[in-house]
């Protein structure tokens, strides 16, 4: 276990749309491929369906969309494709590297991603340093969001409760996960993205920039978690 004092907090990254800039490449590569295939999407239809979820469970809708299975290939063709595209094009979110260069609470990063595209992710964007061994996958855990299971195994494994956790989601899963796992939930909603509203509503507090996170994470830090796990 890599623990913290009890004493300390920690602060869970969502990594795709939280800390590297890449589900818009994401979801044109799928556009592309789901228009291939038959279905149209408008580039935010494309990057709503995919935001925050299994690679598997979209494809499987695309499946049921089109009345027909895709090729066992598809799945192998949209990962290499995305990597492409990733290698040239990868960004970090804007300011985000600010964010966790400074920040003073313990962090790590919990995706839904297979690890070998978190640490290509992070490696492209140089924000792996920062991550070292705090990083956990989905697939590893076997527990995708909304389910709370990803989020607890991370913050059972560095060691701390669940009550002192903050998670920095961009989507309505990655909400709903960490309201279910007990933690406190900030909310990415860039004004362009149009999700601020439905992430609110879900019970996250929605920021529109990195460079609002510190002072947020800041007041949450001064906030007491044991009175707070009794309201």
């Amino acid at each position: 276990m890599k623990g913290f004092p009890v004493t300390k907090r920690l602060v869970i990254f969502d990594c795709d749309g939280v800390l590297v800039d890449s589900e818009t490449l994401s979801s044109q590569v799928m556009r592309e491929m789901a228009g291939a295939a038959g279905l149209d999407f408008s580039s935010e239809q494309a990057l709503e369906f995919i935001r925050g979820r299994k690679v598997a469970e979209w494809v499987g809708q695309l499946e049921a969309r089109l009345g027909r299975a895709l090729p066992a290939s598809f799945i192998p063709q949209f990962r290499s494709r995305s990597a492409d595209l990733f290698a040239t094009e990868l960004r970090p979110v804007p300011h985000v590297r600010q964010v966790v260069e400074e920040l003073g609470l313990p962090f790590c990063t919990a995706s839904s991603a297979p690890r070998e595209k978190i640490l290509n992710t992070l490696s492209l964007t140089g924000l792996l340093p920062y991550f070292q061994d705090r990083i956990y996958s989905a697939y590893e855990v076997g527990a995708w969001k909304p389910d709370p299971g990803l989020f607890l195994h991370a913050a059972a494994d560095l060691g701390v409760p669940a009550a002192h956790c903050a998670v920095v989601e961009d989507s309505l899963v990655g909400v709903r996960a960490g309201l279910a796992a007990g933690m406190s939930v900030f909310a990415y909603a860039p004004q362009e993205s149009g999700t601020a509203a439905d992430l609110m509503a879900e019970g996250a507090i929605a920021f529109d920039s990195m460079k609002e996170l510190p002072r947020l994470l800041d007041g949450w830090n001064t906030w007491n978690p044991a009175v707070r796990a009794t309201q």
